[in-house]
């Protein structure tokens, strides 16, 4: 069979999936952000973060995200402009509402490692979304002396207005309303991550819906997730795909398409473009 013939074969079966299902849950990673468009790299980053690339030598937003600047007014004139694009900015990308519009109306949950906001910019109920990794639109105390985020929005704005060579004013530093700290992302990095009460309530409605769903008729639809943080999306799918004989799993990742050999006899595997293929989806 030729590539051609695989993958509008590859097309039909998951059309039929999406159709034919009981659920679907959808795993998303970072590729269906940067299918549709919102790269950390290349002319999108130059256009806005020039003048790091020629201090510091950063050359994409993930690696800047990480970097030790030399003052909080610098690490926040970093950030803010970063949340700004991403997050308040960048509009609602094609991949996420080309998805909405297959799902709408199905019986679907959303588990994703992306924190851009998306989702629910695309429409997607809430109630309906996992997201395990934090949101670009929170912050939280960096000590953390208490478990809560908070909605950053008007202060980001502010920040990204003010800030000149790059650094914002120290009179606009985040600071914690408890202990004083100064604020930091809410990003899972390492053990300081808070998990507020919004993120406990997504994590029991994404299990009473695996619970319901653990003999059913199932497709886990895999999006742009790569081999970064296998453990939240990729090897859970695997192992309900495995352990459920009524479930199917497909794998959508230009590149990165893969199925282990004991679930391939129920796997869709389709290594090109999720917005391509999403696109195909809606209109065929």
């Amino acid at each position: 069979m030729s590539s051609r013939m695989a993958y509008t074969e590859a097309i039909r079966l998951l059309k039929r999936e999406i159709e034919t299902s009981d659920a679907l849950l959808v795993g998303a990673g970072a590729g269906m952000s940067a299918a549709a468009g919102m790269t950390y790299d290349g002319e999108r980053f130059e256009k806005n973060f020039a003048d790091f690339h020629k201090k510091y030598g950063i050359t994409d937003m993930y690696s800047g995200g990480f970097y030790r600047y030399e003052t909080p007014e610098e690490y926040w004139a970093w950030w803010s402009r970063h949340i700004l694009l991403n997050r308040y900015e960048a509009g609602v990308g094609k991949t996420y509402s080309d998805l909405f519009e297959l799902l709408r109306d199905k019986d679907y949950f959303v588990l994703t490692t992306n924190v851009d906001h998306q989702f629910q910019l695309a429409g997607f109920d809430r109630k309906r979304l996992f997201y395990t990794q934090g949101d670009y639109g929170l912050w939280q105390c960096s000590e953390p002396c208490h478990q809560r985020t908070y909605d950053n929005e008007k202060a980001v704005r502010r920040m990204a207005a003010e800030q000149k060579n790059m650094k914002i004013p120290p009179k606009l530093l985040p600071l914690c309303p408890l202990c004083g700290a100064l604020m930091t992302m809410n990003l899972r990095s390492d053990d300081k991550f808070v998990q507020d009460e919004g993120w406990y309530d997504a994590a029991e409605r994404y299990a009473a819906f695996l619970a319901s769903h653990e003999d059913t008729h199932l497709l886990l639809l895999e999006l742009g997730v790569g081999s970064n943080t296998p453990l939240i999306i990729k090897y859970p799918f695997w192992q309900m795909t495995a352990k459920n004989s009524n479930a199917v799993y497909a794998c959508v990742n230009s590149g990165e398409a893969f199925i282990p050999r004991e679930i391939e006899s129920r796997g869709i595997r389709l290594n090109a473009d999720i917005g391509k293929v999403l696109n195909e989806l809606k209109n065929n």
